[in-house]
């Protein structure tokens, strides 16, 4: 697990891509990593946000170039994270690439990626993952698999869809084109940039952290729901969600807080 490090604090977890000296590049301990440490945190009832980024100049520069080497040689074994064919779900609905992406966005709490350097094909993709994308102005990305011969395949299309417009979109998967942080706030891709992503995304994590954990839950549950689920699905599973809230300890203690103008004491669910 030395490919990511995990620190935590009052609920955050910090989550930093560890192998600075390749820019973060995916290889297979990464992608192990990846999945290990989403999988871990979605099971923990005492983390309330996640914010995942990178060590050193990257947030993540994509696929090993050793796979790329291999690909070139007109070898497919060790040219992908999966193992077998691509087609074969080990995970649900995905493979394990697509694992190490999605996996993220089953966290039942906030995830916040803070984006700096670089952000490449299966790096770009890591970071759909999260809910919230805080980069640097001078943050460079690109859907870059058609470089390499090869299509986005660890969720892109599936995340993508939901952020820009689909014209934008494809034109950035046919070209490969590389684009700053201005541009991916302008497209969606980026929620908010700043000059210190990693900083700004911490803090914000600490004051989501403060809020009701029921209440920040149900709220991630409902916005994973919404882009598939049809109104009435969606209005009833409002109704659902309040009902397990309202009147409950820790929404009883956000009132009172707020009354008594003071911070809120909550308590974090069962596992």
């Amino acid at each position: 697990m030395d490919r990511i490090t995990v620190t935590m604090d009052n609920g955050v977890a910090d989550v930093r891509l560890n192998r600075a000296d390749k820019m973060n590049a995916l290889d297979d301990a990464m992608f192990a990593a990846l999945i290990s440490v989403g999988e871990q945190l979605r099971d923990d009832p005492k983390v309330r946000v996640v914010v995942i980024s990178g060590e050193g100049k990257a947030f993540c520069a994509g696929l090993d170039m050793g796979n790329f080497g291999r690909m070139a040689e007109g070898s497919s074994e060790g040219s992908t994270p999966v193992r077998g064919s691509l087609a074969t779900r080990t995970h649900g609905i995905a493979n394990r690439a697509q694992h190490a992406v999605m996996v993220w966005r089953q966290i039942p709490v906030p995830v916040i990626a803070a984006i700096h350097g670089v952000a490449f094909g299966g790096g770009f993709q890591v970071a759909l993952g999260a809910d919230i994308r805080y980069m640097r102005p001078d943050a460079r990305m690109s859907v870059m698999e058609i470089k390499w011969g090869l299509v986005p395949d660890m969720a892109g299309t599936v995340l993508m869809r939901s952020l820009a417009r689909e014209d934008v979109v494809r034109e950035l998967t046919f070209s490969g084109r590389i684009f700053n942080g201005v541009e991916a706030k302008e497209y969606g891709f980026a929620t908010r940039l700043c000059e210190d992503p990693l900083a700004e995304a911490l803090a914000y994590a600490h004051e989501v952290a403060g809020k009701n954990p029921d209440a920040i839950r149900a709220g991630k549950l409902l916005l994973n729901m919404s882009p598939d689920a049809d109104d009435a699905a969606l209005l009833l599973a409002e109704s659902v969600e309040q009902d397990k809230i309202i009147g409950k300890p820790n929404q009883v203690e956000a009132v009172r807080a707020q009354m008594e103008k003071r911070a809120p004491v909550f308590t974090d669910k069962v596992a």
